[in-house]
């Protein structure tokens, strides 16, 4: 009798579970299937732009390059969603230049979280637009941002609340240092690289700045600084002089008539009172609903008959911990697919990357080098940097775009092992004894093992190899000696303007151009732009980052403090052992 319920019972646990599963499977495939229909509907149609129409431009959240199709999901699980991306803004700004509905332009300064190119990038367009000769204007509620300024510097006229702000404080890099962290807990970590400027591994193995990356620091922030100010000063007539004066005058505390007097603003006014100044602009009476067109509206990917230009971006680390960063072996199926094409006539590289993996660069570089066997003009856009790695993957194209604040270079390569001999003996209490049959049958197949002066030799020669492929690389893509790469390498960072100057960069210009000259070194008098997608499986990629979000959320609340330190072990493990990465600074 006892078996008998026994079996029975464990039949009712075996169907339950079943039903649950296959109730869980199901609600997910009625989510997905109505995620897809909801794309392809309603949700993805432009709402019609009317007469007498304003483009909001609102400088809020995150601009990336383009908008992903699983930022869709993320509205579905109630994910704060981003900004409008830059791909997005852009063509909306072009578009908005040309459409009669469209009478101007109001950007909204709420604190956009984007690098400097990006903001440089839109501010060109703005300046564009202005040829149209209609109104651009500017407004700031509780305070308006350096980035926002920088953007909406180049408005007609600039408004913020009276008892408003705004902040120019000029510009700031941080970098973060691990090695307290690292010595607490008992890991150590053994360093091989090549380059005096490479100093990405200084967090792990020092305390303090060293005085190469302070003085690249230096020189990177200040170049980047004197474009933004000169840009500044430029739009609202004064001076690059004044510009830093009222940067060291802590402008963020100065009351709305010292921003006046200094033609940092034109007016100040509630908010209200500043939509009744659009509302008259457009024709529309004082409490009607201003006709406001968003981006998305107005936004619209290129057409055109004939061959194609293929738009590929390249944007994140490269095949390193992030969710969202370049996966080499997609890329390079990707680039090879174009270059098989017959309809694909060029193809320009958007590199948003400071860098990663030294194996997936070099694949990369291969996958772009085949692509140019077939006789097909490759370009190289640059965004907000172009950095070590993501410079391996630029450098052998036909032709590099950037802007003058671009960060870019770090031609330079290092290696990292972290040996947890000490957490593990010292702080955990285990011990571990080896029998091995050669000298170095251990070598890299422990974590508790300290590297030995001959096995140690042996990686700084492997590092050594790969900097002189990198160089080597950069050498011939460039079409400069090897001894001259080599004096601007040693993983020094560089700013678009400077690298300009010393030839890493062949002009300045954005996507755009870089299209445009992609189809002309192709001899097409008429083209296609076709903007190509990276990302595959889109519902399931964005439901296991949701997964691993709340797996590390519900860890990090389990061990509180003790998290960092597990964020700071998995990402050193996660990564290959020889990077060509950019220093993780911080510029504000």
């Amino acid at each position: 009798m006892k078996q008998f319920f026994t079996t029975v019972l464990g039949s009712f646990v075996g169907v339950w579970i079943a039903l649950m599963l296959s109730t869980v499977f199901s609600v997910l495939m009625s989510f997905a299937m109505f995620a897809m229909l909801a794309k392809s509907s309603s949700f993805s149609k432009k709402s019609p732009v009317s007469d007498e129409s304003i483009l909001h431009l609102k400088l809020a959240g995150t601009f990336e390059e383009r908008d992903s199709e699983s930022d869709f999901y993320a509205t579905l699980w109630n994910k704060e969603v981003k900004g409008s991306s830059l791909q997005t803004t852009l063509s909306a700004i072009k578009n908005a230049k040309y459409n009669n509905k469209v009478k101007g332009i109001y950007i909204e300064c709420s604190g956009a979280q984007a690098g400097i190119t990006t903001l440089t990038e839109i501010r060109k367009a703005l300046k564009d637009f202005k040829a149209s000769k209609k109104f651009i204007y500017a407004y700031g509620d509780q305070g308006i941002l350096q980035g926002d300024y920088y953007v909406a510097s180049v408005a007609d006229s600039i408004f913020i609340n009276p008892i408003g702000s705004v902040d120019i404080h000029g510009l700031v890099g941080t970098t973060m240092y691990y090695k307290k962290v690292l010595d607490k807990i008992g890991v150590q970590m053994q360093v091989f690289r090549v380059g005096a400027y490479k100093s990405y591994v200084e967090p792990y193995i020092t305390d303090t700045m060293s005085k190469a990356n302070r003085e690249q620091l230096q020189h990177l922030m200040g170049s980047v600084w004197n474009c933004i100010a000169d840009s500044m000063a430029v739009s609202r007539h004064i001076t690059a002089e004044k510009i830093n004066m009222l940067a060291d005058s802590i402008l963020v505390m100065q009351p709305a008539e010292y921003l006046l007097k200094n033609k940092i603003v034109d007016a100040t006014c509630y908010k209200t009172d500043f939509e009744n100044k659009l509302r008259k602009l457009t024709n529309v009476d004082k409490g009607d609903d201003i006709n406001f067109a968003e981006p998305e509206d107005l936004a619209s990917e290129e057409s055109g008959s004939g061959k194609k230009i293929a738009v590929v971006y390249a944007v994140g680390e490269i095949d390193g911990s992030s969710e969202d960063g370049i996966n080499s072996d997609d890329l390079i199926e990707k680039i090879n697919d174009l270059a098989s094409d017959d309809d694909v006539a060029g193809m320009v590289l958007r590199v948003n990357s400071p860098g990663g993996s030294a194996f997936g660069s070099e694949q990369i570089w291969k996958a772009l080098q085949d692509f140019k066997a077939k006789g097909k003009p490759l370009a190289v856009s640059m965004g907000d940097m172009a950095a070590s790695g993501g410079y391996y993957i630029s450098c052998g194209a036909d032709r590099i775009f950037a802007e003058p604040v671009t960060i870019t270079g770090s031609i330079g390569i290092f290696g990292m092992i972290p040996s947890f001999r000490n957490l593990v003996e010292q702080k955990i209490g285990i011990s571990q004894y080896t029998v091995e049959t050669n000298a170095n049958s251990d070598f890299l197949r422990s974590v508790t093992t300290d590297i030995s002066p001959v096995q140690g030799q042996a990686l700084q020669n492997y590092v050594n190899r790969g900097y002189e492929l990198f160089t080597s690389r950069c050498a011939a893509g460039r079409k400069i000696n090897i001894d001259s790469i080599k004096a601007i390498a040693q993983g020094r960072v560089w700013d678009g303007l400077t690298a300009q100057k010393i030839g890493l960069v062949d002009q300045f210009g954005n996507l755009e151009d870089a299209v445009v000259w992609t189809a002309k070194k192709a001899k097409l008098s008429d083209y296609q732009v076709s903007y190509e997608e990276n990302e595959k499986d889109d519902f399931a990629a964005y439901f296991s980052k949701l997964l691993t979000s709340y797996t590390d959320r519900a860890l990090e609340n389990q061990t509180g403090i003790l998290y960092q330190y597990h964020d700071v072990i998995q990402r050193i493990l996660k990564r290959d052992r020889i990077q060509c990465y950019m220093d993780p600074i911080i510029i504000k």
